[in-house]
């Protein structure tokens, strides 16, 4: 690769905020349910594809659920492939509660603005200015880049990855590792530091839901076999828990780099180790390890009766529950415990945990990206508390990282814009990732 153009051109950089603010304004709301079309939004990409000299496969499950898949010949045959993926669906947006429209995809003051623009429209338009610029440069990377575009992230995945990952497995043949979103964005400590994490691990999803049976009646009389105070107490202990911690080794390696870096001693491996006290001297930074020292439920969603003097004789919660890598037995066993004999729980969505070895070649190589146009900042490994497409794509053996980069100034809070209001991406954070982005991709 070395003798080949390595230098992201001015039309790559023009692209990205072009793509970004375009696909912004295809409005691909999922709600849920199956209540979303992201058709449009998968031609556009597929459009830009096929201009870049690439075949890109459009496939459904679901009429209107469409997913983009096309595959980048590497020079090396031998050479395991390479998954870059980034989902076209966003969650809702009410447009009153926004500065600007959230799916006008305006550019003002230099910042892209719209649902979207961090999770995850701005990493599909890198992805797509990258791949154009190959095309004009002439670049081919040492190993097979398969490129997909994802149906219903934001929801079960069943249309999106999870479509591809059960029924169209050959599209990805050869690929053992795989990079998304949430990683390599800039997290300014409140001291001048600026922490760069790359996920190499997620924690499990377990959306429950709690379903207590009682004894229907009249609200006035006495009942011991009160389905809502049932409920009520099961939902109360499963909020009140507190769970043990359990390191895993991508966190243990995070909070080991993130102690380095502020000089504190930190023991991890020692038996005595207390995590809550190391986190406390970091400061700001513990954000980034402090939702993943423990497995996690927290109670959401509450239903029961029709009627204020009539009993009901069911009663039913919702918990978004996360757990570890490795926690999954223990989960359970206290979820059986807490919610006690009167309450039944089943999983109403489940994906699996994930961890990725921060010691890979690939990761070096992430971080080496990040270093060169960031050189004052400094990378960490980190996991996830939520989930990602690389769940699914997991079922087909590939080791998925976090790797959307972005450089962002001081006072913009990256992770309070997922899913938040006045979602917006500079315009220049967007020309750091591509140029980071080319970069490891070329190294990859």
């Amino acid at each position: 690769m070395a003798d080949q153009a390595s230098e992201v051109d001015a039309q790559a950089l023009d692209e990205v905020v072009a793509f970004t603010s375009e696909l912004i304004r295809i409005d691909t709301t999922n709600r849920g349910g199956g209540d979303c079309r992201e058709r449009p939004a998968a031609e556009y990409a597929a459009a830009k594809l096929a201009e870049a000299g690439l075949e890109p496969a459009l496939l459904e499950r679901t009429e209107g659920r469409t997913n983009v898949v096309a595959r980048i010949p590497g020079t090396d045959p031998s050479a395991d492939a390479l998954l870059v993926h980034g989902h076209l669906d966003v969650v809702p947006a009410e447009a009153a509660d926004w500065s600007v429209h959230p799916f006008s995809g305006e550019i003002r003051d230099g910042v892209v603005w719209g649902r979207g623009a961090v999770d995850m429209k701005n990493m599909d338009a890198m992805i797509l200015a990258v791949v154009r610029q190959w095309a004009r440069a002439g670049v081919r990377p040492r190993r097979d880049i398969v490129v997909a575009f994802t149906a219903d992230e934001e929801a079960s995945a069943e249309d999106g990855s999870g479509f591809l990952a059960d029924r169209h497995a050959d599209l990805f043949e050869g690929c053992t590792e795989g990079v998304s979103e949430s990683g390599a964005f800039t997290f300014h400590d409140g001291s001048g530091k600026e922490i760069y994490p790359i996920a190499a691990g997620e924690r499990g999803t377990a959306w429950l839901r709690l379903t207590a049976h009682g004894r229907a009646g009249h609200g006035s009389k006495v009942n011991h076999a009160n389905a809502v105070s049932r409920l009520a107490a099961a939902v109360a202990r499963i909020g009140a828990h507190e769970w043990p911690v359990r390191l895993t080794p991508t966190v243990a390696a995070a909070l080991t780099e993130l102690a380095a870096l502020y000089g504190i001693e930190a023991g991890v491996t020692s038996p005595d180790f207390a995590v809550d006290e190391l986190l406390a001297k970091l400061g700001p930074a513990a954000a980034l390890v402090e939702p993943t020292v423990r497995n996690s439920a927290n109670p959401t969603m509450l239903a029961a009766g029709y009627k204020i003097n009539v009993i009901p004789g069911e009663a039913t919660a919702h918990i978004d529950g996360r757990y570890l890598p490795g926690g999954e037995d223990e989960f359970r066993e206290t979820l059986d415990r807490l919610t006690g004999p009167d309450v039944d729980w089943e999983f109403e969505h489940h994906e699996v945990a994930l961890q990725a070895p921060v010691d890979s070649p690939a990761f070096a190589k992430m971080r080496a990206a990040v270093e060169e146009f960031a050189p004052e900042g400094h990378v960490v490994p980190y996991c996830m508390s939520g989930g990602t497409d690389a769940k699914q794509f997991s079922r087909l053996g590939i080791t998925g990282y976090g790797f959307a980069p972005l450089k962002l100034p001081e006072g913009f809070d990256y992770q309070a814009l997922f899913h938040g209001v006045d979602e917006r991406v500079p315009v220049e954070a967007l020309h750091f990732g591509v140029r980071v982005l080319d970069r490891f991709l070329r190294s990859a």
